[in-house]
């Protein structure tokens, strides 16, 4: 299992932003320029992102992205599932909750997917854009 590339660029992007929200809106362009990301592909991942509620634009001069909620309140999990969906270890279904399967093994399997998922949801929701900025600014301990 791996996050997908939108997803890392979505994270960076934001924690990007985190970074800089003290500076007002900052342009697509700055923020590829500081991020080293593409800047159309950018452009796509910042609408999914707005559509998700989690930045805000202006348009015109000056005009560009900022986050559209506190850092501390934006979420590892958040961000991904807006530019990929649900957080999950697959697209198994729900397992048979009376043990009868289809298939051998099967249930058993999809019940450890599922808390696979569950684990993943778990642990990225447990790391907000300030937890990240902090870490980045080595105001706080990296993970592991």
């Amino acid at each position: 299992m791996k996050v997908s590339t939108r997803g890392d660029y979505a994270s960076r992007a934001l924690l990007s932003l985190a970074l800089h929200r003290d500076d007002g809106p900052t342009s697509v362009r700055d923020i590829a320029d500081r991020t080293g990301l593409p800047q159309p592909y950018l452009e796509q991942i910042l609408l999914a992102l707005k559509g998700a509620g989690l930045v805000r634009s202006k348009r015109g001069a000056g005009g560009g992205y900022v986050l559209s909620r506190d850092p501390s309140e934006i979420t590892l999990a958040q961000i991904v599932s807006a530019v990929d969906g649900p957080i999950q270890a697959g697209d198994f279904g729900e397992p048979h909750t009376d043990g009868a399967c289809d298939h051998e093994g099967q249930c058993v399997l999809w019940s450890i997917w599922a808390d696979v998922g569950a684990k993943l949801r778990e642990m990225l929701s447990g790391f907000t854009l300030e937890d990240l900025r902090l870490m980045t600014e080595g105001e706080a301990p990296w993970p592991g």
